[in-house]
Parts: structure tokens; sequence; C-alpha cells
């Protein structure tokens, strides 16, 4: 009996090292395959640059093929609706879908282009230890002339158990939110017309103001 109780907490110091250790190696796993993602479209936008002022289709088709397998595009249309994708038609949410993609391209493409030798390190990503499928990766922007940014993604991981990005916060900015709450304006300028709203998101998401700190997070 005196040695059951002295191995017990042995015991549960081992299986608590184990799942540290397990815990440890899924955060830098996270970590890794982010920052393989995430270099591979710096390197693709740097290369690309040219490409923008000669043709801008062109270039939103090869950032666009960079994302798809990393951001959900589909999941952060739908919480940009919120409550009111549910007064949708399934073509109108595809319809937001693509539209929504489109205004950030046109909203930040030539910001992107224009930002010449900025930097991304993807610093830690920490899988949350109540729910393995969510986690968060920390990141910092750095532009040329040394001024530097943080900057945090969201991720989730799918039934197939790949890891994708679904919001992104920018300086303490929730993005996902300050689009949804455009989205929530929109809805009552356009008296509830969901198909007017979508028809003009492209409009609406370029005078958003994300620096007046409304959607912080």
């Amino acid at each position: 009996m005196a040695l059951k109780r002295t191995l017990l907490p042995v015991v549960a110091l081992v299986i608590a090292a184990l799942l540290g250790s397990v815990q440890a190696s899924a955060n830098e796993d996270l970590r890794s395959y982010v920052d393989k993602n995430t270099q591979q479209l710096v390197d693709r936008l740097n290369s690309e640059r040219g490409l923008y002022s000669k043709d801008q289709e062109a270039f939103y088709e090869s950032m666009d093929e960079e994302l798809r397998d990393f951001v959900d595009f589909r999941r952060i249309a739908a919480r940009v609706m919120g409550r009111y994708a549910r007064q949708a038609t399934p073509e109108q949410r595809d319809e937001f879908v693509e539209k929504f993609k489109r205004s950030l391209f046109d909203s930040y493409a030539q910001a992107l282009v224009d930002a010449e030798d900025f930097t991304i390190a993807v610093k830690e990503a920490t899988v949350d230890p109540s729910n393995d499928s969510r986690a968060s990766v920390a990141m910092e922007v750095e532009s040329a002339a040394g001024n530097r940014y943080p900057v945090s993604y969201s991720m989730y991981r799918n039934d197939e158990g790949q890891w994708l990005m679904e919001n992104v916060i920018v300086e303490g900015v929730n993005i996902g939110l300050a689009f949804r709450d455009r989205f929530a304006q929109e809805m009552e300028a356009k008296r509830g017309d969901v198909q007017a709203v979508i028809d003009d998101w492209s409009k609406a998401a370029g005078s958003l103001d994300l620096d007046d700190g409304a959607a912080k997070s």
C-alpha cells in the first residue's frame, strides 16, 4: 500500500510529461505548417508583383490558387453573413463567397504589391488544450522600414484533419468581426435585402475603416 502511494505521484508526473510533449509537438507541427504556407504566399507575391499592373485577373487567380487550400473562405464568408445567412439561398451564399474573396483582393491587393521587402515571421502556434481542432498562430509582419505589426491567425482542423485559417486579427482588430458588423449595417440600410447587400459588397467592404477600433478583439 505504501509503495502504491509512492508510485501514484510518479505515474501522474510521467503522464503529465508525456501529454506536455505531445502538445508541444502538435504546436510545432502547426507552426511549421503555417510558416510553410505563409512563406509560399510571400514568395508567390514577390514573384508576380509585375503581373498585377498587366493583368489583375491573372494576379487574382494566382493568389486565389495559393490560398484556397489554406484559407476557408466559405467558412469566413458564412460568419460574415452571420444570422442573415439563413435568409439567403444556397446560390446567394455561393455568390457571396466569391464576392467576399474579390472584395479582399480589390481592397488590399494594391497595398500588398506596393509593400516591398516585408517579411512575415511565424512566432508560435498554440493548439487549444481543451479542443485540439482549434488553434491560434502568432505572427509578426516587419516592413522594409523596420515597423512591426502583430498578426494572429485563428485556425481550425476540418473533418479530413487539415488545418485551415478561419479568421485574422491584426494589431488587435478582429477582421472577421469587422466585416460581420459591416454586413449587418448594410442589411439594415438596405432593409433586409440580402441580394442588394451582396451586389454592393465590394463597395461596402472597400469603405470599411479597420482603424476605428470598433472591432477590437
